[in-house]
Parts: C-alpha cells; sequence; structure tokens
C-alpha cells in the first residue's frame, strides 16, 4: 500500500468509500457518526483536495481503497481548544486526521493511514463517536491515548479525543 495526496479525478471513488463507512459502522452499531448528516458532503471533500489535505490509500494493484484528512501545525483543529473531561498531552505543534474511511477490502487499511499520519508528524490526534468501538480499539492498539471529550461542528454528539506522542517529543 501507498498514501498519495488525492485528486480531483478521485472524488467520486472518496464518495463510495465514505458510503461504504457510513453503511460499515451503522451495521457495528454506529450509526449516528456520519449516516444522519450524510457525513461528509461532496464539497468538503472537494476543499480537502484544493487544499492538498486530502490523502488517499492506494493498494498494490492501485486501487484507492481508503481516504483521509490530515492537516498539521500549531493549533491547527479549533474545535480541540475546547476539550472537557481531560486535556491534551502536549501543547506542540500537531497532526490531525479527520474522515478516515476504508473499502473494507483489505485488512489494515486503518492501521497503514495512521501509521503515515504519524511518520509524518510525530504527535497526532483524533476523535471519534463514543459509538465507534471499531475506530476505539483500533487507536488503543496503535498506541493512542484517550485525552477527553470534544464536539464537532457536523452534529451534536460529542467525540472522544485521542493523542499520540513520540517519546521524544514528550
Amino acid at each position: 500500500m501507498i498514501i498519495r495526496k488525492s485528486t480531483e479525478e478521485d472524488i467520486p471513488r472518496i464518495m463510495q468509500i465514505y458510503a461504504f463507512a457510513r453503511a460499515f459502522m451503522a451495521a457495528h452499531g454506529n450509526p449516528n457518526q456520519w449516516g444522519p448528516t450524510n457525513w461528509p458532503p461532496e464539497e468538503r471533500i472537494r476543499r480537502d483536495v484544493r487544499e492538498r489535505k486530502s490523502y488517499v490509500c492506494v493498494n498494490d494493484d492501485g486501487c484507492v481503497i481508503g481516504t483521509f484528512y490530515f492537516d498539521q501545525g500549531k493549533d491547527i483543529e479549533p474545535l480541540y481548544r475546547d476539550i472537557t473531561e481531560g486535556g491534551w498531552s502536549s501543547d506542540a505543534p500537531y497532526g490531525v486526521v479527520h474522515r478516515l474511511a476504508g473499502d473494507g477490502s483489505e485488512k489494515g487499511i486503518g492501521t497503514f493511514c495512521l501509521d503515515q499520519a504519524f511518520s509524518w508528524c510525530g504527535h497526532l490526534r483524533i476523535d471519534t463517536h463514543g459509538d465507534n468501538t471499531v475506530m476505539q480499539n483500533l487507536l488503543k492498539k496503535l498506541g493512542f491515548h484517550h485525552c477527553g471529550t470534544v464536539y464537532v461542528e457536523e452534529d451534536d454528539y460529542p467525540r472522544l479525543a485521542f493523542e499520540k506522542i513520540q517519546e521524544q517529543l514528550h
């Protein structure tokens, strides 16, 4: 597998992956994270691509099998400024992953994408819906720590906030 920046040509495939992810989450006890709002909307993905913050995971056959948003910098996610029931481990610059999804065709898509994003920055933050036990288990397996609760703009459900930091950044 490889990770590359998304292109305009990838958008139809990215939207198929999100449709699969919504159905997968609903079938696994998480119908409310993206389902009711049909999240993410195509215009959001188009903006991510234009801003060069959208990435795809491509398998060895050249097929796009996963996607995610990544950005990094100092205090880049405004919604992460207000964290309740805990706090972030560090206020150093960090990377953020949003809208991570795979098409279910291969094992390890989520791990591969998160490991790649972490390798780019060494300090990664991510949030997920309280009902998304699949993602929570993946994050814990990869060494992320639950830091508290954040709130997102797309719905009223609180999100569990996770963080992973390279040892030398502590």
